[in-house]
């Protein structure tokens, strides 16, 4: 799939924010209909409000393919689970396995705790990506993956 390419993926720290407002921006351009926030929302907000984006306790990580940084995912801890939200890979490497990296990654993230994610019905690249990688669906437009 990456044929010789460097894949990494790494979690970023508050002071990265602008490198996670450049791939979010991207995101909400290319695919405005597969997340519940808009382009217009994002645009216009100011630094404070990149970097609380980016406060822990959750996990905004971003991979890079060759160095240049490709795709996002966050992993937010809510109660006993982690929700996987704000996945999303650069259109030029779709199908390279950067998906499946970061799913991976939240996984990892999560340890013993459930994963969680919505995502529109009409999302069906995204929905095959969770169900290679284990998710499984309770009801329409939620999956989850438990661990073994």
């Amino acid at each position: 799939m990456l044929d010789g390419m460097e894949l990494d993926v790494r979690a970023l720290d508050i002071d990265e924010w602008p490198v996670w407002r450049t791939l979010r921006l991207a995101a909400l351009i290319d695919s405005p209909d597969a997340f519940e926030a808009s382009y217009e929302y994002w645009a216009q907000a100011d630094e404070e409000r990149w970097r609380k984006r980016l406060a822990k306790p959750s996990l905004n990580a971003v991979a890079t393919l060759d160095g240049e940084e490709v795709g996002m995912v966050t992993g937010s801890p809510i109660e006993e689970r982690v929700e996987l939200l704000s996945l999303w890979v650069a259109p030029e490497v779709r199908g390279q396995g950067v998906g499946d990296a970061l799913v991976r990654t939240v996984v990892e993230y999560a340890g013993r705790r459930p994963v969680s994610l919505q995502l529109a019905e009409s999302n069906t690249h995204a929905r095959a990506l969770y169900l290679r990688n284990g998710f499984v669906e309770v009801a329409p437009g939620v999956l989850v993956k438990v661990p073994a």
